[in-house]
């Protein structure tokens, strides 16, 4: 990491109007969170189903019960903390720089940072939903119920997550390309761009600087104004005194 590129950088970002940060499980791996994909992900793990198996709708309603299994077991990581990426994008928020999160995690860590306007593409672990009479539940009570979680009314509890064959919500995909359009500054970070539909989003930014910090080279380098293969937590860091 070249300090000419991290104070292009910084530049970039104070001189935003209205800039948007695109985030993937990069973001998080530094908070103690899995990610899929690299070597040591949970893609590469040996389990009795492949994970991409496991987290569908269609093993969900069949074997919930191993579903819920996988989930607690894997998802649901205990006593994460922001890094200084959750950290430096509240701060951006907080200083007026940066508009929104558009994030592919579902861990609420940049909620915990203190983020307001996050776009959770892929949902959420904290909040869960009966299937039966839409009661929204909160992520303890997943954690300390039966193995199969169910409401007062007798419905399976569901994490309010997008599964395999499943779609995104409307609602957040709106706001997210909304922002992203809008957008004179997009960050995009963490995150190694082979997740669709979501990271088919960025095509609709059409402003001046598209950034992307990622440890490793994404298909879409070539068409960045800046590239920095590093931890992203200390490029955002470095940018933002923390």
């Amino acid at each position: 990491m070249s300090d000419e590129k991290l104070e292009k950088l910084k530049e970039i970002i104070n001189n935003s109007k209205y800039l948007v940060f695109f985030g993937g499980a990069g973001v998080s791996t530094e908070s103690g969170v899995p990610d899929f994909r690299s070597v040591d992900g949970l893609y590469n793990q040996k389990y009795d189903y492949p994970p991409e198996t496991i987290l569908s709708h269609t093993f969900f309603m069949r074997k919930t019960e191993e579903f819920y299994k996988f989930y607690r077991d894997k998802l649901l990581i205990h006593n994460i903390e922001p890094n200084k990426a959750h950290l430096s994008l509240a701060k951006m928020e907080k200083l007026g720089i940066l508009k929104a999160v558009v994030t592919q995690n579902i861990d609420g860590l940049h909620q915990k940072a203190g983020s307001k306007a996050v776009y959770e593409l892929h949902g959420s672990v904290h909040r869960n939903y009966c299937m039966k009479c839409g009661k929204f539940y909160d992520l303890e009570q997943v954690e300390n119920n039966e193995l199969v979680p169910r409401c007062k009314c007798g419905g399976i509890i569901k994490p309010d997550v997008v599964l395999y064959e499943e779609g995104l919500d409307d609602k957040t995909v709106t706001g997210a390309i909304n922002h992203i359009a809008n957008a004179d500054t997009l960050i995009i970070g963490g995150t190694s761009l082979a997740v669709y539909p979501a990271a088919g989003l960025i095509r609709y930014f059409n402003g001046k600087n598209l950034v992307l910090i990622n440890k490793q080279k994404t298909p879409m380098d070539e068409n960045c104004s800046l590239v920095i293969n590093d931890s992203i937590g200390k490029v955002l860091g470095y940018c933002m005194d923390i």
